[in-house]
């Protein structure tokens, strides 16, 4: 009767299997884990817009990870809101985060990666598992949002800037040369200029190889959209001017640690201003564009550093 029909079978709580799916490429592939969110953070709208969290039985994981390794894929990046808090929800058929990184590091994929993970859940068996297994790669995204107590809890993050910290030094003293990425929110309702300071002092220490880094929009329907806000725009555009200078320093001093050391590669093609220009990510995520064989597309090889940019990493290919 030329009236449209609409009929929705998703169902809260469901996670459908076996689907077909498209990927962009034949080098890198990303799998979820799981879907939507339990934290409620008050600047997200994440949990209302995805539903709460439901993590995938473990076995399909793997079974999509190994059918991945048989297709010849070099790298996999386990996805979710929130990774390490993973098997959480499921009475049966989960395991933790630290078991499923392990499970999936021993099918044999050359790369395994994760994001994006939340420090309230971390544990010391994750760091473990990545410390002793090669494949799984050296970097982690680690949200802090902000370096303040009191925003943070105002934010529902559920840590303090110690405890954050103190996750910081605890992966390092597994991992010694990981590379850690962060976001940060500036100007959260009614930050004060200690509570921006308590950011910068963090960042300091952290030393971070890189960063996202944002001016607070409020969400509509999130707690933290009804906040009360009377810091002027200018404020907290000229605090996000300060921390993204603070946050350049630590970022040349990483990239510039690089020079001269020789490192993985995996190739991902050309460069898209150069052709003759072979460009790819290190184990540490860091870009890498290089001199080299063209054969070696999709393949992992060896790169001297030459030179550190703002954005990447410029060298040439080892030839063992």
């Amino acid at each position: 009767n030329k009236a449209r029909v609409v009929e929705v079978y998703s169902k809260e709580g469901e996670v459908y299997e076996n689907l077909p799916s498209v990927r962009n490429g034949k080098l890198k592939a990303w799998v979820n884990i799981m879907y939507g969110c339990d934290k409620f953070c008050t600047y997200c709208i994440v949990p209302y817009t995805r539903g709460k969290q439901r993590s995938r039985i473990k076995e399909d994981i793997l079974k999509e990870c190994e059918a991945l390794v048989k297709e010849g894929y070099q790298e996999i990046t386990l996805l979710g809101q929130n990774v390490n808090a993973y098997g959480k929800d499921l009475t049966e058929g989960g395991c933790t985060f630290g078991e499923l990184l392990q499970e999936v590091a021993k099918l044999g994929i050359p790369r395994l990666r994760f994001t994006t993970s939340h420090p309230w859940d971390f544990t010391e068996e994750m760091f473990k598992a990545m410390g002793t297994y090669p494949n799984i790669m050296p970097f982690i995204h680690l949200p802090l949002q902000s370096g303040s107590d009191d925003v943070l809890r105002r934010m529902g993050r559920r840590y303090t800037s110690k405890d954050y910290c103190a996750l910081v030094d605890k992966l390092r003293e597994i991992i010694p040369h990981v590379s850690i990425s962060t976001d940060i929110i500036v100007g959260f309702p009614n930050e004060t200029d200690q509570d921006f300071e308590d950011t910068l002092n963090v960042v300091r220490y952290v030393k971070y190889d890189s960063a996202f880094t944002f001016i607070y929009s409020p969400r509509v329907g999130t707690p933290g959209a009804s906040m009360e806000d009377k810091i002027p725009h200018e404020v907290k555009q000229a605090r996000f001017k300060e921390l993204v200078k603070v946050l350049a320093v630590y970022e040349r001093e990483k990239a510039e640690a690089y020079v001269g050391k020789v490192i993985p590669v995996l190739v991902e093609g050309t460069s898209k201003k150069d052709k003759s220009i072979l460009s790819g990510y290190s184990d540490t995520n860091k870009l890498v564009n290089f001199k080299g064989d063209y054969n070696h597309v999709g393949k992992i090889v060896n790169v001297k550093i030459i030179e550190a940019t703002t954005y990447y990493l410029k060298g040439e290919e080892v030839n063992e």
